[in-house]
């Protein structure tokens, strides 16, 4: 484990030992700030999902109802109607065989890839550069769909993305260190009754084991749920 910092060991000393109320753990958390910049507030959830399991994946996306305090970029793959609806509804770049050749080519300064069903030909050998990163259109997350338009206006209300590690945990922003304390606890509590609802039949114990929250640059705090 690398060095921390003298910031971040001061700030260990204000970790809770115990579990706590999510609005407590949530200003628990703010007390930890000193930083110059506006952290972003993550949530780590320990799910009893066995990762190896096709039936047991949890991946999924939702908009939260405060967004995520950040300007998302999205490309789409679309044509015709759906390029121009694309671009109206503020899409960062839209295009075909350009844009493939673009990420090809190695670029992927973008959040969030979206593809029109017909363009999958296209994005489909992209895979090798998108996969890895995340960014890769699935119709399971919804980023591959007919209705462009619409998920580009999600994804800029603060859409959030995720699918668990491969020790069967989910992680996901859930918005900045400066929003204030119910507009954390609504999205946090937002984000777990999501996860929640996305219990695979195929799990009989505890599907919930563990939350915490953290900011970037800070300890975590775990939340009593």
């Amino acid at each position: 484990m690398g060095k921390k910092s003298k910031r971040y060991r001061a700030a260990i000393k204000k970790q809770p030992s115990s579990l706590l109320p999510l609005s407590e753990a949530v200003e628990a958390l703010k007390k930890y700030d000193s930083t110059k910049f506006d952290q972003t507030v993550e949530i780590h959830m320990r799910l009893g999902v066995d990762p190896n399991q096709a039936d047991q994946i949890i991946r999924g996306s939702l908009v939260l109802p405060h967004g995520i305090g950040k300007t998302q970029r999205v490309v789409v793959f679309a044509k015709g109607d759906a390029a121009k609806a694309a671009e109206q509804a503020g899409a960062d770049e839209v295009g075909q065989d350009d844009l493939a050749k673009k990420i090809k080519d190695g670029w992927t300064d973008f959040d969030v890839c979206i593809a029109a069903p017909d363009m999958m030909g296209l994005v489909g050998p992209l895979g090798r550069v998108l996969g890895p990163r995340g960014l890769m259109p699935s119709p399971r997350a919804g980023t591959v769909t007919p209705d462009v338009a619409k998920v580009v206006g999600e994804y800029k209300a603060g859409k959030v993305e995720f699918r668990n590690d491969k020790g069967g945990n989910v992680h996901a922003m859930v918005g900045k260190i400066s929003f204030d304390t119910p507009k954390l606890v609504d999205n946090i509590n937002a984000f777990i009754k999501f996860v929640d609802s996305l219990k695979p039949q195929a799990v009989k114990g505890t599907y919930v084991k563990g939350v915490a929250i953290c900011a970037t640059m800070s300890p975590s705090v775990r939340v009593a749920c």
